[in-house]
């Protein structure tokens, strides 16, 4: 595989990641120009510019970079290989930062039923990339194989920790059974996630709450947890439902 489609394919799934490439040298150093890596959130994805100290410390930076909020794209370093990088021989080297990051607003869906159905043919719609989970494999045939990544687990739970902190969490399982799992595997992953969400009754907010308290789910994230999800708005069935939830999920995203 080369570095140009392992790049395409961290594109592709939406994963964020830096491309490293030393650009100049003065001196001794450990690679040619033009060398090239990859490093996402978890490290070295592919690619060398070197080995050693100077790529854990360009790892390391690059690393700092996905985690910066800011906008920056490229970025370029100078580093003296013995007083920056800390290696005995000689020697200068210029490193450009090339930052990719998906700008794409991540939702995930946990069910595939009817209202599920229905809110995913909306929400493809929209500028965002979505994730659909179900235990149940002819439910997912239903959907539009194009609506995004389409996931069949027997324990859909299990998904959760596959994902990351900045997805929409929706739960819409056959029940709050199926749901209880699910939020709490986000509670034990993604405490702080900006939106988790379950669509139910009042009567099913107070049954789920006490049995995720009682399983040592915090009052904080109990707080936070939206149930019944969507605006007060459009009849009970499942596309005017959807329509009211998509509608809660934009005024969140953009407050």
């Amino acid at each position: 595989m080369s570095i140009w489609k392992k790049a395409q394919d961290l594109k592709e799934s939406n994963e964020n990641f830096v491309q490293v490439t030393l650009t100049s040298v003065r001196g001794g150093a450990p690679q040619d120009i033009g060398a090239k890596c990859l490093v996402t959130k978890d490290g070295l994805s592919f690619g060398t510019i070197g080995g050693g100290k100077v790529e854990m410390k360009a790892i390391a930076h690059a690393q700092d970079l996905l985690n910066d909020s800011s906008s920056i794209k490229l970025k370029t370093l100078i580093w003296n290989l013995q007083t920056d990088v800390g290696m005995t021989c000689g020697g200068e080297v210029t490193f450009l930062f090339e930052i990719f990051k998906t700008d794409s607003w991540k939702i995930a869906i946990f069910g595939a039923g009817h209202v599920s159905q229905a809110l995913v043919r909306v929400l493809m719609k929209l500028n965002c990339n979505l994730t659909v989970i179900d235990s149940r494999k002819e439910w997912l045939d239903k959907l539009p194989q194009d609506c995004g990544k389409i996931i069949h687990n027997p324990k859909p739970e299990t998904v959760v920790k596959t994902l990351s902190e900045d997805h929409f969490f929706i739960s819409m399982t056959q029940g709050h059974a199926f749901d209880r799992p699910v939020l709490e595997e986000i509670y034990n992953n993604f405490p702080k996630s900006s939106y988790v969400g379950v669509i139910g009754s009042k009567q099913k907010a107070k049954v789920l709450k006490n049995e995720l308290n009682n399983n040592g789910v915090s009052e904080d994230f109990l707080s936070s947890l939206r149930v019944p999800i969507g605006l007060p708005l459009g009849k009970n069935n499942p596309e005017e439902i959807s329509i009211s939830i998509a509608a809660e999920l934009l005024k969140e995203r953009d407050q």
